[in-house]
């Protein structure tokens, strides 16, 4: 039964709809999970925990040690020979004097630019995407804005409705709220922030390509442990169930189980592509392949201390409240906060391998895409 409800449409009502039940469940008023723009403060956050900080603490370390420890010990494999495939290109030279421009910008308050203070972030980003593939082109010769112009296009659209995802799931634990929003239209708000949105997975992917092309970032992960389950749709059949639970837990109690918002749509998705015969980013794993889901955190954590760091002095910037673990910021996110980033990481290469699906490449071309530019320059 579960595996015939599993249609995209299916999942979209899944995803949304799951966590408004658990609010109508918990017996509280709809309106404010759904207000536009969002700028009201309902959901009371728990106050700092040193045992819910420790606990997760060590369940983060716990997920990346073993990653660290194959690299370590594998890091002799790595060559020292610097190599340069092509030299820097003359179009990274420009994003790279629009990224140090805008960012000059971002950060003081000039009188003359004061009318557009507000939207220099999707400029920044445009520029570090522009950057980022102009050194993967640097060191592999072949990068998304040469070789995948209509697939790194098509990264933008999917990126603006892959975090306005989030967004209307953070109206459930309102983990980040937005500054200045007040004063927005529906529409104002809407178009504003889109733009940014859409830079989102566009910087994580290209991010990650770049990152493969260090050997040494992923040497040794390519055989690692294999993880291969007996019985992949009765597990498969339990994480979708899970997960569900998950999603409408997240309006029951948003102080308890706001890590799932980054957790529990990851599950949902990957268990129905399992539960349809489908290939998923955690295919290779079963072989002991761990690289593109290394690479995917990780490139998700580089990008991730740039969007912290760059929204810090900002005119417009968003702000955290954390149940249990907000302390030790990093800019503006607690320090904890920054292994949200993880599992996001994996959720941006599950759609990225979706869109390389509907551009003719399958998840398995669109992984050894990755994988095959993770020969060492270093």
């Amino acid at each position: 039964m579960i595996r015939a409800s599993l249609g995209p449409v299916s999942l979209a009502i899944l995803l949304l709809g799951l966590p408004l039940l658990g609010v109508i469940m918990a017996g509280k008023p709809v309106a404010p999970y759904l207000e536009f723009p969002p700028t009201t403060r309902y959901v009371v956050h728990a106050a700092f925990s040193w045992p819910v900080f420790g606990g997760l603490s060590l369940l983060t370390l716990a997920a990346v040690l073993p990653f660290v420890t194959v690299l370590w010990r594998h890091r002799r494999q790595t060559e020292t020979v610097k190599v340069l495939v092509h030299r820097f290109p003359w179009w990274g030279w420009w994003g790279l004097a629009g990224t140090a421009g805008f960012w000059l910008l971002a950060w003081t308050r000039y009188t003359w630019f004061a009318p557009v203070q507000a939207y220099t972030f999707t400029p920044l980003w445009l520029g570090y995407i522009i950057v980022i593939n102009a050194l993967t082109w640097r060191r592999t010769g072949c990068c998304l804005i040469i070789h995948r112009t209509r697939f790194l296009f098509a990264l933008f659209v999917a990126s603006a409705a892959f975090w306005w995802f989030f967004e209307y799931l953070n109206r459930f634990v309102q983990n980040w709220y937005y500054m200045g929003v007040s004063d927005y239209s529906a529409f104002e708000y809407f178009f504003h922030a889109t733009l940014p949105f859409a830079t989102v997975l566009p910087a994580v992917i290209s991010t990650r390509d770049w990152l493969a092309s260090y050997n040494g970032l992923s040497v040794g992960l390519d055989a690692g442990l294999c993880v291969s389950l007996c019985r992949p749709k009765l597990w498969a059949t339990a994480i979708f169930i899970a997960a569900v639970f998950g999603l409408l837990g997240i309006g029951l109690w948003p102080n308890q189980l706001y890590p799932l918002v980054w957790v529990a749509p990851l599950l949902l998705i990957v268990s129905s592509q399992v539960l349809l015969g489908h290939n998923t980013v955690f295919g290779p794993a079963a072989k002991g392949d761990w690289r593109t889901l290394w690479l995917s955190a990780l490139a998700a954590i580089q990008c991730g201390f740039f969007w912290e760091m760059w929204n810090f002095y900002s005119l417009a910037k968003w702000e955290y409240s954390i149940p249990y673990v907000h302390r030790f910021e990093i800019f503006e996110m607690p320090i904890l906060g920054y292994a949200g980033y993880l599992p996001f990481g994996l959720e941006c290469a599950v759609v990225g391998a979706w869109m390389a699906s509907l551009y003719g490449n399958n998840v398995r071309q669109f992984e050894g895409g990755v994988n095959s530019a993770a020969t060492d320059r270093i």
